[in-house]
């Protein structure tokens, strides 16, 4: 997939999140939803975390500061289909966990608004990445800056099913 269709799909995702954050009841927000698991605030502190140390993982690749190592064949598949295995069930990697936290709806806005500044400066510069260059992801092993780019559309896409199974447990 080129960089400026996931940039496009990058950014209709996060306009997803915006439309859902805006009509999220502000006393639900923050409450575990009857279903348990992350409240939508966890969700959203999860998700725009983890995305802009993903952006960060881009921005090491495109100044050549990761490994030249191989891509698994696994992930190479993913990235190709543009979602995770249907039904797989995934815990966030342990150097990950306890990120998470409950954050207000204004604090999620702002998440967004850093992530999009981020997204702009990274897509910019996406161009300048050598293919060869890559960081490790905690559980899908090394990717390139593109590899990056492809999988933060992927997690984001992933993450916006997480908040609709909440919505209809309320």
């Amino acid at each position: 997939m080129r960089n400026s269709s996931v940039y496009s799909s990058l950014k209709k995702i996060v306009a997803a999140y915006n439309a859902t954050l805006q009509e999220i009841p502000e006393d639900q927000f923050q409450l575990t939803p009857p279903i348990g698991g992350w409240s939508y605030s966890e969700v959203y502190s999860h998700i725009f975390d983890l995305s802009l140390l993903s952006l960060g993982e881009i921005e090491k690749c495109i100044q050549g500061e990761g490994k030249i190592k191989p891509t698994a064949f696994v992930v190479k598949m993913i990235l190709f289909l543009g979602s995770f295995p249907p039904k797989a069930k995934y815990k966030v990697p342990k150097a990950l966990q306890g990120r998470e936290q409950k954050i207000t709806k204004a604090a999620a806005a702002d998440f967004i608004e850093k992530f999009l500044e981020q997204l702009n400066i990274v897509y910019s510069q996406l161009h300048l990445a050598d293919s060869a260059i890559k960081t490790r992801h905690p559980r899908l092993g090394y990717l390139n800056a593109r590899q990056w780019f492809r999988f933060t559309e992927i997690h984001l896409n992933h993450h916006l099913k997480q908040l609709k199974r909440i919505e209809k447990s309320f």
